[in-house]
């Protein structure tokens, strides 16, 4: 079991969100070779080189993206993406609160890249604690001259504000983003334009995901081709996963993009723990469809494998499912989750979503009936591909896969109610 530390090198230090430290271990030194010899095109095109893609979950070529900036732009801007909000994905908090120069440094070499002066750190409204450590760290970098006017000398400029979220899931896609920093409802804008041309303040704009904005200074320091070395060709690169459930060693990993998931399953995670079975994994992030022990149990962890299988990469926020686990109970909370932060703005997903939820809330009830079956996905066709933003289909996603791989489950509910009737008392005495 081979470990690369790219993202991850400083987790189990605590002490390693201190400059010194990040220093100590060769911090900054990519931006000192950016500023000391490399105009911008060269960072944009090694980094397009190496094959990096953006680690939110979409997967677009970060460098490719970083391009279509107009080149005869006056006013660039450039945000960091940590608005992580998607059930079951922690990685980008553990990168900014054990590691946060690392996101800081790839901010100021991707800024030059795209000529930007001003970015933002947009942080979950939820991380009270990582806005101060992620401020601490910016004022250290000011102090140190990594920072501010006419930085190392090289005469490039650049400002950092740390922007505290209101807790909306919503604000994680990029417009809605923008939107909540310009000081307007944070609700998604419809694209064309996109932000690379006309984004903040009506100004070409660039949002990375913090985990892509942290590769860049490895990249920088080691090359494009020793980053296309690990990983697969189309999915180049290691990959933060973060993992919850009932395995034995839960946590954040790094790994190389392709590896097979019985080999992480089994050697990192070190399987289920004792008395239980596994049952299914959601491999991305609860916007993913599920998959089956038997099936993941198959797949690479890599874009393009995934995606054969029937399922997607996402944010890497892999949930595994134990035998133990009521289906239905679970795709229940997440259709709760997705119609609680619809912003509401389209009627596919704010309707959609409420009747997805209503709807499951009405099978466990006891009060369910085959049509109902039929409804569900009736309103998944309704909704996908029909909004401004994915979130619609983040919830169709996962709601269709679990209708499809685990119908016995919601089946086995109606034919429940059919013989005893409507559920008197609720498991546990939930009721959402």
């Amino acid at each position: 079991m081979k470990e690369y530390k790219i993202l991850s090198a400083r987790f189990e230090r605590p002490d390693g969100h201190k400059l010194s430290v990040y220093e100590q271990e060769g911090g900054y030194q990519a931006l000192r070779k950016v500023l000391g010899g490399m105009d911008a095109a060269a960072v944009r095109e090694t980094v397009k080189a190496s094959g990096l893609r953006g680690r939110g979950g979409a997967g677009f070529p970060t460098g490719v993206k970083w391009g279509f900036v107009p080149q005869d732009a006056q006013e660039v801007y450039f945000f960091v993406n940590a608005d992580e909000s998607e059930p079951g994905t922690f990685k980008d908090r553990f990168l900014l609160d054990y590691d946060p120069h690392q996101t800081i440094e790839g901010t100021i070499i991707s800024c030059f890249a795209v000529r930007a002066h001003l970015a933002f750190i947009y942080i979950r409204g939820e991380f009270g604690w990582l806005v101060d450590r992620v401020q601490t760290a910016v004022d250290e970098a000011y102090a140190a001259g990594y920072l501010g006017k006419d930085i190392l000398g090289s005469g490039f400029d650049l400002d950092i504000i740390v922007h505290k979220g209101a807790g909306a899931y919503i604000c994680g896609e990029e417009t809605g983003l923008i939107n909540s920093v310009e000081g307007r409802k944070g609700q998604p804008s419809i694209k064309p334009p996109f932000p690379a041309v006309a984004g903040f303040l009506g100004k070409p704009t660039i949002v990375n995901n913090v985990e892509s904005v942290a590769t860049v200074p490895w990249v920088i320091n080691n090359g494009p081709e020793a980053y296309k070395a690990i990983g697969t060709e189309k999915s180049p690169g290691t990959k933060l996963f973060s993992v919850s459930g009932p395995v034995k060693r839960p946590g954040v990993y790094e790994i190389p993009l392709g590896l097979p998931f019985r080999e992480f399953f089994q050697d990192y995670l070190g399987g289920m723990v004792e008395g239980e079975e596994l049952k299914a994994v959601i491999v991305g992030g609860s916007s993913v469809p599920v998959l089956p022990a038997a099936e993941v149990m198959n797949v690479n962890l890599d874009y393009e494998s995934l995606q054969q299988a029937g399922t997607m990469l996402g944010s890497g926020g892999m949930i595994v499912i134990p035998e133990s686990c009521d289906m239905v109970e679970l795709i229940q909370v997440l259709m709760h989750f997705y119609y609680d932060e619809s912003c509401g703005q389209c009627t596919p997903c704010r309707e959609g979503t409420g009747w997805l939820h209503k709807l499951v809330k009405k099978l466990r009830g006891g009060e369910g009936t085959p049509a109902d079956l039929e409804l569900l996905e009736h309103v998944c066709g309704g909704m996908a591909g029909l909004t401004i933003c994915p979130l619609a289909d983040a919830a169709v996603m996962p709601m269709r896969s679990f209708l499809g791989k685990f119908r016995p489950e919601f089946e086995a509910l109606i034919q429940e109610t059919a013989t005893t009737g409507p559920r008197t008392r609720w498991p546990r005495g939930e009721q959402e």
